[in-house]
């Protein structure tokens, strides 16, 4: 059974109404969500996600479905490491918080298009060229254990943002302040940009780094181009009011980079494994299939990735509040007992 043509083209009709009215409701009423605000949007379109597969286990079978649950939950979950880098864009910027939606939803359509382009390309590639998934595989395990030892890493991402930022600065004029959302304003008569635009370009950066991972790593999942995209799609559409939701919780996910260095590692073996299965390598095995290696089904990638997550995430707020009931007692000892 294969997806139906029809859903697939009402699909990315309905996806595309939803971002064209997300879009338009930032752009007409730019301000700060309330934490109530943003854990509703949060529900909608997990809730949307989840409706999502259900339709597509009636219409195109569990397999379907199954590869899109678990490719959309390794994308939100690699997603939310974008998190940390558009924090520091924003303070490195000073973007007025009400401006931060604005410049999210647009990160987020400029991220799509990209994805997309990469998307269409992994395809091509996987197609006309299998052996890739062996490159794909040892490049998430090396990404994996740079991970597990994040130092700098988010600062390295804004210096590689900054060189381009630079580099734009030299050949396009750009205010000092902003003017609301405006990407043009004039200044003293003359016609500049605003720094909006550099953080555009900062947003769009960071996401095409992130996405050199993220997207070998759903291949893992599926080789449809349709769920790679619409499982990218879901992911990102939660991510503005998923930012505004957890705040300044993202500075006590310590451990977060720990999960995800396990997700990666595990994808990264996934890939390993299947390309032993599609081998055309002359100088391994003969350029034949290698029949031992065991093919990880998606229910046990699923399972690896919620528990990852949720054992990071865990642990992080287990840590933060020990971390915070020391601070109050060094602050207020207790009497001393007689």
């Amino acid at each position: 059974m294969n997806i139906p043509l029809w859903f697939e083209i009402t699909a990315f009709a309905v996806l595309i109404v939803i971002l064209v009215g997300d879009l338009m409701l930032v752009r007409l009423r730019p301000h700060i969500p309330s934490t109530k605000e943003s854990s509703l949007w949060v529900a909608f379109y997990v809730t949307l996600a989840l409706v999502f597969a259900a339709l597509l286990y009636f219409i195109a079978g569990g397999q379907f479905a199954g590869e899109f649950l678990t490719g959309w939950a390794l994308e939100y979950s690699l997603s939310i490491d974008n998190l940390f880098v558009f924090v520091l864009i924003m303070a490195q910027f000073s973007v007025p918080r009400r401006l931060q939606q604005q410049v999210l939803m647009i990160g987020i359509i400029i991220a799509l298009v990209l994805r997309g382009i990469f998307i269409l390309a992994g395809v091509a590639i996987i197609e006309n060229f299998s052996p890739v998934f062996y490159l794909f595989g040892v490049f998430l395990i090396w990404t994996a254990i740079r991970q597990a030892m994040p130092e700098g890493d988010h600062d390295d991402e804004v210096k590689r943002e900054n060189f381009v930022v630079r580099l734009i600065r030299r050949r396009v004029d750009i205010s000092d302040e902003y003017d609301d959302g405006k990407l043009r304003t004039v200044v003293d008569g003359k016609k500049m940009w605003t720094p909006m635009i550099i953080v555009f370009v900062a947003i769009g950066v960071t996401d095409l780094m992130f996405a050199i991972d993220s997207i070998p790593a759903i291949f893992s999942i599926t080789h449809d181009s349709f769920l790679v995209f619409t499982a990218n799609i879901f992911a990102l559409m939660g991510l503005r009011q998923l930012y505004f939701l957890l705040g300044d919780l993202l500075d006590r996910l310590r451990y977060l980079h720990y999960g995800i260095a396990v997700i990666l590692g595990f994808i990264g073996v996934k890939l390993i494994l299947h390309a032993m299965h599609v081998n055309e390598l002359p100088f391994i095995n003969g350029g034949e299939y290698i029949e031992w290696a065991p093919d990880i089904p998606i229910w046990l990638s699923l399972t690896v990735i919620l528990v990852a997550m949720g054992a990071a995430t865990i642990a992080s707020l287990i840590a933060s509040s020990r971390d915070k009931r020391r601070a109050v007692e060094s602050t207020h000892p207790a009497p001393p007992t007689h």
